[in-house]
């Protein structure tokens, strides 16, 4: 498996080697100074290999060594990412409706 960024399509790739068929991808959408990554998804044919987590960690990797900060709105990349603190330094967790319904409250 190979995994790749496609910047014209706003997207962490990954590619299976023996036939070129993309298997998943972690789209994003991009911000002033961060990544918000949106929706992480992955073909039946390849669930349960791990590819998601291969996505991830190099999506995450791939933001942390841009200098960028990292918005988690996909629920799969922040589940991922409370797994792996050690990478915490450079997420910006989102607010939920709640938080930010208590916030206006006060």
């Amino acid at each position: 498996m190979k995994i790749q960024h496609n910047s014209a399509k706003q997207r962490y790739e990954a590619i299976d080697d023996a036939d070129g068929t993309v298997a998943g991808f972690a789209a994003y959408r991009d911000r002033p100074g961060s990544r918000a990554f949106t929706h992480t998804e992955v073909s039946e044919a390849y669930a349960g290999q791990g590819v998601a987590s291969q996505l991830a960690r190099f999506a995450v990797e791939d933001v942390r060594d841009a200098g960028l900060r990292l918005v988690p709105y996909c629920p799969f990349i922040a589940r991922w990412l409370t797994k792996h603190p050690e990478y915490n330094g450079f997420v910006d967790w989102p607010k939920t409706t709640e938080n930010r319904n208590e916030e206006s409250a006060r």
